[in-house]
């Protein structure tokens, strides 16, 4: 099958080149969304248009530092993402790369639950994975966001691995 240079240039395009991280958390009065709106712009992600992706960090993709992204920009992310409305919530991902591969995967957590908890989960989730792929991790981090909720308000943590191109 013969690939044009127009089609292979496009498919390259889709192949993020880098990846950052970031979190955040809030608490609103009014409803569940404007509280996870607040979460998005804590994090610094709040004026893009989030796309959920699986949990694969392609060959090549360097970590960076967070970027600001122009407004209305469609946004890939593996998001990590808890609500709640009385009590403790986090939100978590965990992601690493495969030892003398280059590539790397990345796990998500959330619920009601404290951080050492969403932390073991995390170290479960992407060693199964790892186990799946037959591959070892090394450098693998975590990011975790904690929120205690208050009775009558709106709670939501999240944390994203945001891809650029």
């Amino acid at each position: 099958m013969d690939v044009s240079r127009e089609d292979a240039e496009r498919d390259a395009q889709m192949i993020p080149k880098a990846f950052f991280v970031t979190g955040g958390k809030a608490i609103g009065t009014v409803s569940k969304l404007n509280a996870f709106d607040l979460a998005l712009k804590n994090a610094g992600i709040a004026n893009c248009n989030l796309v959920k992706v699986s949990s694969i960090i392609p060959p090549n993709c360097k970590e960076t530092a967070p970027k600001k992204i122009p407004i209305g920009s469609i946004t890939y992310a593996v998001i990590s993402k808890a609500d709640g409305r009385d009590g403790r919530i986090s939100a978590g991902i965990a992601w690493g790369f495969a030892e003398g591969k280059n590539f790397g995967v990345v796990a998500e957590a959330y619920g009601s639950m404290d951080e050492p908890t969403t932390r073991r989960a995390l170290k479960e989730r992407i060693q199964e994975m790892a186990n799946t792929r037959g591959i070892n991790l090394c450098n693998v981090k975590y990011r975790i966001e904690t929120l205690d909720v208050p009775k009558d308000s709106y709670g939501c943590a999240v944390v994203a691995l945001v891809y650029l191109f």
